[in-house]
């Protein structure tokens, strides 16, 4: 095996063969990511060709986001019952099929089966429960630092690729754009294929930080594997902690996948920008995303979580609520790139954290499954409410300035967290 030879030739070298595995990782997402922000730049052509509204193509987009988080934890499961690398090419290959397929397709219903449906389930197979199961198992020590690496790849995903995407488009119609990433689909799938490995005893290793190897999992049936996460959710939600998480996180999802990634783009139309323009907003959006996510990570080792996220909703709460006031200027949309951009997805590191703090290191990936999935709930409402709202107003804006106060209500919401983490006991 491949992944048996370079961990033994990295071992001499004293390096973990775990940072090989997070670098898989981190293509893997930055790949799927890149699939689920495609559809942001292909509305417009969509609409043009088949005359489709923008609310009507929103329902396949929202239905894309439900399934993408309610997988989530459900991943989790087949990743503990399968392993980490079958479930990781299966899911890419769902995207690419869906991806090929709507090259094909005439009708809305089509539409709804190829992007919400298969590309729905194969993007949540490798959502970020994937970044959150591989920080766990691999990696004891730098843990929130990885997280803030694999988060960063799914929201730099979402965002550098779409000027490329948007060119393409633009040169040689929205089928080359979705051949371009069925490719990229098919190469990560050999990358994951020759080096992802589920655990690090699977070669003899302990986890980064650890000094011993560690046990082997007992064997459990498909069906435990399938219940556990519903046995996650039913004993995590006894607790506020939870509740208080997966709210913010519902917040998150709105404020982000489902209005920036899926509308920016037509909504920079709206005020003249072309959709290559929009698409780089968004590229500069993704660099600063990558900066601000990995130092996160760096914080959520180092600092109070609860207050990292006070912060990162509060900010991001006032840089969309300041968005219609750059008057969709170069430099405008520039300062809201920088502002917004480094904390997009910056509130995973310090969310996953106080989980694995809360609730245990094992079921650390099922209960954040479930945060994922109130993520991806609030994603798919602000996709089709953003998108309703421009059909029945003719204008986006309100839907911004309803992200931005949910935002500020975010991050209040952490200073209840506070007080009330401290004095209720673990889940046993």
């Amino acid at each position: 095996m491949v992944s048996g030879t370079l961990a033994a030739a990295l071992g001499r070298r004293n390096l973990h063969y775990g940072w090989v595995v997070v670098g898989a990782t981190f293509l893997v997402m930055l790949v799927a990511a890149a699939a689920m922000g495609a559809p942001g730049v292909l509305i417009v052509p969509l609409q043009q060709e088949f005359g489709w509204s923008t609310s009507q193509i929103s329902v396949a987009l929202a239905l894309r986001l439900v399934l993408f988080g309610l997988l989530g934890p459900f991943a989790a499961a087949l990743i503990n019952h399968f392993g980490l690398r079958p479930v990781v090419v299966t899911a890419l290959g769902l995207i690419a099929a869906g991806f090929l397929g709507s090259r094909m397709m005439t009708e809305l219903w089509q539409l709804l089966l190829f992007w919400g449906v298969v590309v729905g389930v194969g993007t949540g197979m490798v959502a970020m429960v994937l970044a959150a199961t591989v920080a766990t198992r691999w990696f004891n020590q730098r843990r929130g630092l990885v997280l803030g690496l694999l988060s960063a790849s799914s929201a730099t995903g979402q965002l550098v690729f779409l000027p490329l995407m948007a060119q393409l488009t633009e040169r040689y119609g929205w089928r080359a754009a979705v051949l371009f990433v069925c490719l990229m689909l098919m190469a990560t799938s050999l990358v994951a294929l020759l080096l992802m490995r589920g655990r690090p005893a699977d070669l003899g290793l302990p986890a980064y930080g650890d000094d011993t190897v560690a046990p082997a999992v007992p064997a459990a049936s498909f069906l435990t594997h399938l219940r556990s996460p519903l046995v996650a959710l039913r004993d995590a939600s006894r607790d506020v902690t939870f509740w208080v998480l997966a709210l913010s996180f519902f917040i998150c999802g709105a404020s982000t996948n489902g209005l920036i990634q899926t509308h920016f783009v037509s909504l920079c139309g709206d005020f003249g920008l072309p959709a290559v323009g929009a698409a780089g907003v968004l590229a500069l959006m993704g660099i600063f995303d990558f900066i601000g996510t990995v130092g996160s990570g760096w914080l959520s080792d180092r600092y109070d979580n609860r207050w990292l996220l006070f912060w990162y909703y509060g900010l991001r709460g006032l840089s969309l609520l300041f968005l219609p006031s750059t008057d969709f200027t170069l430099y405008g949309l520039s300062i809201f790139a920088v502002f917004y951009g480094l904390d997009w997805i910056a509130t995973v590191p310090p969310t996953v954290k106080l989980i694995a703090e809360r609730f245990g290191r094992e079921r650390a990936g099922l209960v954040f499954g479930w945060v994922f999935a109130a993520h991806q709930l609030g994603a798919a409402s602000a996709a089709y409410g953003a998108g309703l709202s421009r059909t029945l107003l003719a204008s986006y804006l309100p839907a911004f300035y309803i992200a931005g106060a949910l935002c500020l209500f975010a991050a209040l919401s952490m200073l209840v967290l506070r007080r009330y983490t401290a004095r209720v006991p673990a889940l046993g």
